[in-house]
């Protein structure tokens, strides 16, 4: 299914992010088209049932087996077995008959989701033919009559069709097939997965502005170069980046390209599907986690057929299989989830690159606060970088307002919601507009703790403190699901509890409170769970014109409803002082995104910054949308740090039950690349090593986790070590039972 193109990828992938070409390859495929293999028994050829029956002698558990094995014609799985034998063991059994030469074990390959197909029914000769064969039927046989009447008028349908809308059965279209009438064949049928309505006023054609149309024209002539290039487009939340994909897309479709368009988030793709399907209609294809196996396989087999021209997905779908590709769009590409956590530990951006190389594709990176990474390289010359500086709509951005909270406290304010924001939602909910909060924190209360002894609880498999969810009232461990009843007291001194550290359900209790009457929606990952729920709370926003949407930070980006005037950061802060190299950059791009959800209708947006540190270079900074000054600070402090992207980062991790294995593991592993690095043509390269110290979360699911970080420029003979390392280490004897792998630039 997968041709050389891919391959290749694979190969590439391998060398890359230390994988092997069976994970490259595993991670492009649907999970549905992946082959399990399954032990299998079978009656042996030439053996009956008398003689299957007598092998088995006075043996129960024997003669069990081979009625088993009759009743399913001959063969069952290893697995249903022993299903079937309960709590009794069927080896001895199994053994026994094979010796006799009765049974014989076979492995069977069965994918993990078939072609979902359905009946057709097909006119097999001419109308009139058919009608004057079966006039003599009308009234003896009306439900034939009626049958061939439906077909002669459609020559091809459905067989469940035909039978609902004439009320014929199946033995009906099968005594027509009997008598040459009409021919039944299956024909394989799409899941598609539910698609965003349109509304036809969406379906308008796309107009750019002036410097939407300098940008677009600047951006399909890297397109028309035809040599992989890569380009920036860098503009302000609200400038219309959305409608230069579409314009870009459409050029590339008029001249038979494919494209792909790609959002971190699932709650991005209904919004980005509506627009895309409205312009594209059924070209558009739509992969992402929260699919079904079977959707997800059949849209992968849309894409492969060429029977959908336009993709928009997640972060896996930088894998989709769409011939003749002319552009990958990256919206929000400054995301860490476009990183892969697990094997392989692929950045979709760098496997983007490749392809669009190879493909001679555009690579387009859209974002209002680009990564460090991507815009360094963009004023480096890699990548051409294309500018929008104001709104589509000429509206201004919003106008923010920094509360510092120290002041709230010292006027014992002690809630989550200033003054200042309280006075502003209540305007916009009389003014009939909508106001979203962002507080990057679900749960009631970060941790609990002992107002006597100062005993906090903490997670039993996890070195964390357990978070509190009043809407359970449950204190639960957010990394391995955890869970315990809140105590009335403290458990080990009986004093009272308190509640440290507010999340978004405390938030909501506490909107309550403020503004009773006045509807909120909370939207996390406790009120997301059925599938496309996303949509349907943002749906539900839209449409109702909810007054408040509160959340973590899927709220935070992407999102466009034109009556949000009022947006405000909560705790706006807590992200910067985690001791994360990138906790600046994720802390600045969090607040310019969430201010940027304000005033994109024709309405003037307000955002309000709440935080205890209101002098901060990085708060100044997102306040004042700043980008460029953020920017020249914090690529001045990675230049001081050798930090990416002006260097690189190798990190080998390992992980394991017993502590003391995983900290000799690395401690091994680091006098292994000190001896490396003096010796043969790396001698005289510069590096440097740091640790082994432990993860920032040391201990989960009852793993430990410490890390080993070497700073070196990402060439191929370092990357070549760095597999070598990897190979010695977890071939080790002394490493049993301690997960070691090695990952280069993670965003974590």
């Amino acid at each position: 299914m997968l041709g050389a193109a891919f391959i290749q990828l694979a190969l590439w992938m391998r060398e890359q992010y230390f994988c092997t070409v069976y994970d490259a390859m595993r991670v492009m495929l649907p999970a549905g088209l992946w082959f399990s293999l399954k032990d299998c028994w079978r009656i042996a050829p030439e053996v009956d049932q008398e003689a299957a029956y007598k092998a088995a002698g006075s043996d129960l558990l024997a003669q069990k087996l081979v009625e088993m094995l009759f009743a399913n014609h001959g063969w069952a799985e290893l697995g249903k077995i022993r299903m079937a034998f309960g709590t009794a063991d069927p080896g001895p059994a199994l053994r026994m008959l094979a010796q006799k030469g009765v049974i014989v074990q076979e492995a069977s390959a069965a994918r993990g989701v078939n072609d979902k197909s359905q009946q057709i029914a097909v006119l097999v000769m001419d109308p009139g033919e058919a009608m004057a064969a079966l006039a003599s039927k009308r009234k003896r046989a009306p439900l034939q009559y009626a049958v061939g009447e439906a077909l002669c008028a459609m020559g091809e349908v459905s067989a469940k069709e035909l039978c609902y809308f004439t009320g014929a059965s199946m033995s009906t279209l099968k005594s027509l097939e009997r008598q040459g009438i009409l021919a039944l064949s299956k024909q394989e049928v799409y899941r598609r997965p539910s698609l965003p309505e349109v509304e036809q006023a969406e379906v308008v054609t796309v107009t750019l502005n002036a410097e939407q149309q300098m940008a677009y024209e600047s951006l399909l002539e890297l397109t028309k170069a035809g040599n992989g290039a890569a380009a920036l487009l860098y503009g302000v939340t609200g400038s219309g980046k959305t409608q230069i994909y579409l314009k870009l897309i459409q050029a590339l479709l008029e001249k038979g390209k494919t494209a792909l368009v790609m959002v971190p988030e699932i709650a991005l793709t209904p919004q980005l599907m509506r627009i895309f399907s409205a312009h594209f209609g059924h070209e558009v294809a739509i992969l992402h986690s929260s699919l079904s196996s079977g959707e997800r396989c059949d849209e992968w087999k849309r894409i492969c057929r060429g029977e959908a021209k336009v993709v928009v997905g997640t972060r896996s779908a930088v894998f989709a299989p769409l011939p003749d590709l002319g552009i990958i769009i990256i919206d929000e590409e400054q995301e860490p989830s476009y990183k892969s956590g697990q094997n392989p530990r692929y950045h979709a951006r760098e496997v983007a690159r490749y392809r669009c190389y190879k493909a001679g594709a555009l690579l387009l990176l859209g974002s209002a606060t680009p990564s460090v990474h991507t815009m360094y390289h963009a004023r480096r010359g890699e990548y051409s970088l294309v500018s929008l500086r104001r709104r589509f709509n000429e509206q201004g951005l919003p106008q923010v307002t920094v509360v510092d909270m120290r002041e709230e406290l010292r006027r014992g304010n002690g809630g989550c919601i200033s003054a200042e924001l309280a006075q502003r939602l209540w305007q916009t909910v009389e003014r009939g507009e909508q106001a979203i909060l962002f507080l990057n924190r679900r749960g009631a209360h970060r941790m609990v703790s002992c107002g006597e002894c100062g005993e906090a609880p903490t997670c039993p498999r996890c070195s964390v403190h357990l978070t509190y969810h009043s809407a359970n009232r449950r204190l639960m461990c957010h990394y391995c699901g955890f869970s315990q009843p809140l105590p009335e007291r403290c458990p080990v001194c009986g004093g009272l509890l308190n509640f440290v550290g507010a999340g978004t359900q405390k938030v909501e209790e506490e909107l309550q409170g403020l503004m009773p009457g006045v509807s909120v929606l909370r939207m996390d990952a406790d009120t997301i769970s059925a599938t496309h729920s996303h949509e349907k709370l943002l749906k539900q926003f839209q449409k109702e014109k909810i007054p408040i949407l509160l959340g973590t930070q899927m709220v935070a980006k992407g999102l466009d409803f034109e009556n949000v005037t009022l947006v405000g950061a909560i705790s706006a802060d807590q992200t910067l002082y985690t001791g994360d190299i990138y906790a600046g950059e994720r802390t600045f791009s969090l607040l310019a995104q969430v201010a940027g959800r304000a005033g994109r209708g024709n309405k003037v947006g307000q955002a309000i910054i709440q935080t205890l540190t209101p002098d901060h270079e990085v708060i100044q900074c997102a306040a004042r949308q700043d980008y460029d000054s953020f920017y020249r600070q914090e690529i001045m402090l990675r230049e001081i740090r050798d930090l990416p992207p002006c260097n690189d980062m190798f990190v080998f991790c390992a992980s394991g039950l017993e502590e003391t294995a995983v900290l000799q593991a690395c401690l091994c592993l680091r006098e292994n690349v000190t001896m490396a690095m003096s010796q043969g043509i790396y001698a005289g390269v510069p590096y440097r090593l740091l640790g082994p110290a432990a993860a920032p979360v040391a201990k989960v699911n009852d793993r430990y986790r410490y890390r080993l970080i070497l700073n070196a420029k990402n060439t191929k003979n370092m990357r070549q070590l760095t597999a070598h390392l990897l190979r010695q280490a977890q071939t080790d004897k002394k490493n049993r039972g301690v997960a070691l792998f090695a990952d280069v630039n993670p965003v974590e």
